[in-house]
């Protein structure tokens, strides 16, 4: 199992940590002599995108007008991939303690404790970052969309000229490790309770609820055994009863032969 957390937390800070993408993009001017028809925008992980500027034709003679790519991806990609690599680190050093240091793992029950501590947080973290890097995609798409990109030139402001995009980033790799990102945050959550299982926690909850069980089997048994106790006291009593009966039946006769003998 943490081979296989260790294995989903490489693809997703490696689909997103090691993305390079651009586009590319042409103003064609009126005068041919101003135009560029090959303008290349590149920009890589961490997406400050604030940061990576182009020059542009104007159409105005041999002015070129300096841009930048509108926001900041930064926060959210770093922090994305800080947990991913984290997860992978103690991914691998949970293996190595399964392993080789079983024994040390379940002393005092001090082991299952800091691994189920340690699988709630990562699973907090891998949601938590997992929602915040796909917002931060999100506004990488639309900051890094050639029409968005070409608004920002003056020239493309001219119906003279003519502003196209000439291909556009592919994402690919990127949806994939948001995709990644929730697929480990299901393999954390789920994996919880099969952490929670290990632990002293789960085997006390287990004794709480057994011995009131227990009780009320031995308070039952003990219950029946009186009853049946009575029950066969009852049935002696009630033979003691007519023994008496049959006796006083049986001296009847002596009551009226005294009374012949005095007559």
């Amino acid at each position: 199992t943490c081979l296989l957390f260790g294995l989903f937390a490489i693809f997703a800070f490696a689909t997103c940590g090691g993305y390079s993408g651009g586009l590319r993009l042409s103003v064609d001017c009126v005068n041919k002599t101003e135009s560029n028809l090959s303008i290349d925008i590149a920009f890589a992980y961490p997406f400050r995108l604030h940061q990576v500027t182009f020059e542009v034709p104007t159409c105005e003679g041999k002015e070129r007008q300096k841009l930048a790519l509108v926001g900041d991806s930064s926060s959210s990609a770093e922090f994305f991939v800080t947990v991913a690599v984290f997860a992978f680190l103690y991914s691998l050093a949970a293996t190595v303690v399964y392993i080789f240091f079983q024994n040390k793992y379940r002393e005092n029950n001090r082991g299952p404790l800091i691994d189920f501590i340690v699988t709630v947080v990562f699973s907090f973290l891998w949601l938590v970052g997992s929602s915040a890097w796909a917002k931060g995609l999100s506004d990488v798409k639309v900051a890094t969309d050639p029409k968005e990109v070409l608004l920002l030139m003056s020239a493309c402001k001219q119906p003279s000229n003519k502003c196209m995009a000439v291909h556009s980033p592919v994402m690919s790799s990127l949806n994939t490790s948001v995709v990644f990102g929730f697929l480990n945050f299901i393999l954390w959550a789920g994996n919880i309770w099969f952490v929670f299982k290990e632990t002293g926690w789960h085997s006390s909850g287990q004794r709480y609820l057994s011995d009131p069980m227990e009780k009320h089997s031995s308070s039952y048994n003990q219950g029946g055994y009186n009853q049946d106790s009575y029950g066969s006291s009852g049935g002696y009593s009630q033979q003691a009863s007519l023994g008496p009966t049959s006796d006083e039946f049986g001296q009847q006769p002596s009551g009226p032969t005294s009374f012949n003998n005095q007559i």
